[in-house]
């Protein structure tokens, strides 16, 4: 058989064809990388986000089934999110809010509460979706690598760190047959990292592809994969799942 004869490979169908994929935050960064992931294996998009007309654009980009713009940190907005999503889904992707940082004892108790209202939040989540994804649907959950190694402004940060993957792993018991899981990225290469780091963005880049054992900085697409993966892997729940292209493995 000549070179131009060769068959062409088989072409797999969409993995996630016929499915509702929910991703709250899903307006900028890993969540809207997440939701076109899931698109590009057929799946059917509601995005949720804080901005309107962030929300706007991702949707049209997306052709989203339907958006909802309201703030994830708002429980009763979160409820009534829930309450009305039209039919059954099959899963959900949270990467809404962001890592508390800062010296703790320098923090009034107010903004102690207001970190840790992440976990009442992940609860939430998972007592709304409960009982709207379908048997073997996949709740994924975001959280972090960093906080694993103890430094100064990173004490609410890595208790965070700590309690998910827990919570998660309990949750993922008391929800079945709906799997729960959680992705712990590092570093990654997003419009909140570049808010965050300021000017100091470029030379962080510069540092992990210089020691990360992939030689290269993390972005938005190598998460989005792994969340996909999860979605389409029935077998997978209860547990914690790094991407963060070997950060753990090298001096910070």
């Amino acid at each position: 058989m000549s070179p131009s004869t060769h068959p062409s490979p088989p072409q797999r169908p969409p993995e996630l064809l016929g499915q509702t994929v929910v991703v709250l935050g899903g307006s900028a960064g890993i969540g809207l990388e997440t939701a076109r992931r899931a698109r590009s294996e057929g799946a059917k998009i509601i995005l949720t986000g804080r901005d309107p007309e962030r929300l706007r654009r991702a949707a049209v980009e997306l052709d989203a089934a339907t958006t909802a713009a309201f703030d994830a940190t708002d429980s009763a907005a979160l409820e009534r999110f829930f309450r009305d999503l039209p039919g059954p889904i099959d899963h959900v992707m949270v990467t809404a809010g962001r890592p508390p940082y800062g010296r703790v004892l320098e923090m009034d108790l107010a903004q102690v509460r207001s970190s840790l209202d992440h976990l009442t939040i992940v609860t939430q989540i998972a007592r709304h979706a409960a009982g709207k994804v379908r048997p073997g649907g996949a709740l994924l959950f975001m959280s972090g690598t960093g906080a694993r190694r103890p430094a100064v402004g990173l004490a609410l940060t890595a208790t965070l760190t700590a309690a998910i993957p827990a919570l998660v792993a309990n949750l993922a018991l008391e929800i079945a047959p709906v799997r729960v899981n959680v992705i712990a990225a590092g570093f990654v290469d997003t419009p909140l990292s570049a808010q965050l780091l300021g000017d100091q963005l470029e030379a962080r880049r510069t540092q992990l592809r210089e020691t990360l054992p992939i030689r290269r900085v993390v972005g938005p697409a190598d998460v989005a994969a792994l969340a996909v993966h999860l979605m389409t892997n029935g077998a997978l729940t209860g547990a914690t799942y790094d991407v963060d292209g070997g950060q753990q493995l090298v001096p910070a």
